[in-house]
């Protein structure tokens, strides 16, 4: 796409604020993109200020209120885009919905109403989803025994029955994208489609506090047993664990647009394929100062293989492997105060 092109084009990013949808609202300015992003509360300056400070903001980003609890408000973000990011997820139910009885609802119901309103914008091209790859198990359909690869057709079973599997935390939250993604994918063919299921995300962050995934990836080095446990359930739906840079998944989503023809499905975003076992390991060598204890550190021996190449077929590179995410990660973590800088 050229640079005169880029500056004519307006896209849309829900979830704009948060750690995956601010990464890529900051890469779409710095390529001179309109960018229309949704928060969901556009006065909270703790929480939208700093989208206001990247480059082009002031002429080239426009904020609009939407929650997808009330999911026909991206209508007005949508509108005029040719391409829209939906990356905006619910992780929490809200109690006094009386639309929905859980995140399952108001997810599904989120990617049909924005799925709706761009083939109503009559402008938007393509739609790119944020999916993850926990809905996309190589576990068997009885649960009990993993795929001899990963790949873009495996799906997490509903009803996951693995003990390790028990939080009920992870467990709406691979329902609701599970389903999500799979509501999403039956609107391909009457506008183009593109899930980009993520792996594990890690590297650094634009934002004050650390994100999640990358709390829960370097969880050994922490020492902290509640985010290990995440990491382990991670594996345990997955076989092991995918991997990818907060830079990487970032520049995957924006390769979608570039594309000039047309292109549409699913596609699986991860550099690396380890087990938290090996994680362990390239921390240790990485940073030899950091203590992992034994109880952090558990060899499940599977070697099932990453069977996932549609993204690198199509042209796209990834530029961080295992070590270069770790050590972002780690480093990111220090300069947070989250891990002593002498240890």
């Amino acid at each position: 796409m050229s640079a005169s092109m880029e500056e004519t084009t307006r896209v849309c990013v829900t979830g704009g604020s948060g750690y995956i949808g601010s990464w890529i609202v900051k890469r779409l300015l710095e390529r001179g993109y309109t960018v229309h992003a949704t928060v969901r509360n556009s006065g909270d300056e703790r929480k939208v200020g700093f989208l206001k400070s990247f480059p082009n903001a002031e002429t080239g980003l426009v904020l609009f209120e939407a929650d997808l609890y009330n999911p026909h408000d991206f209508e007005k973000a949508i509108r005029g885009c040719q391409y829209v990011f939906h990356v905006a997820t619910p992780l929490h139910h809200d109690p006094s919905s009386s639309k929905f009885k859980d995140t399952s609802e108001a997810a599904v119901a989120g990617v049909k109403s924005i799925a709706e309103s761009c083939i109503r914008s009559g402008t938007v091209r393509r739609l790119i989803y944020t999916a993850t790859v926990m809905a996309a198990s190589p576990m068997k359909d009885d649960a009990k025994c993993f795929a001899e690869a990963m790949d873009e057709s495996c799906w997490t079973p509903l009803n996951l029955s693995d003990p390790h599997s028990s939080d009920q935390f992870v467990e709406d939250y691979v329902k609701s994208k599970t389903q999500s993604e799979r509501e999403l994918l039956r609107y391909d063919g009457v506008i183009e489609i593109v899930s980009i299921a993520l792996g594990l995300v890690g590297g650094s962050t634009i934002r004050s506090a650390l994100p999640d995934s990358l709390r829960v990836l370097i969880a050994q080095a922490t020492n902290d047993g509640t985010w290990y446990r995440v990491l382990r359930i991670l594996e345990e739906v997955t076989g092991k664990v995918p991997v990818v840079h907060i830079e990487d998944a970032c520049e995957a989503h924006i390769f979608c647009i570039s594309k000039q023809r047309s292109i549409s499905g699913r596609f699986l975003c991860a550099s690396d394929y380890v087990k938290t076992a090996d994680i362990a390991h390239h921390i240790k060598k990485s940073f030899p100062e950091i203590q992992i204890p034994e109880e952090f550190i558990e060899d499940t021996g599977r070697e099932i293989a990453w069977g996932s190449s549609k993204l690198e077929e199509m042209g796209f590179k990834y530029k961080y492997d295992l070590k270069m995410i770790l050590e972002d990660s780690i480093n990111c973590a220090r300069m947070a105060g989250e891990i002593n800088s002498n240890t």
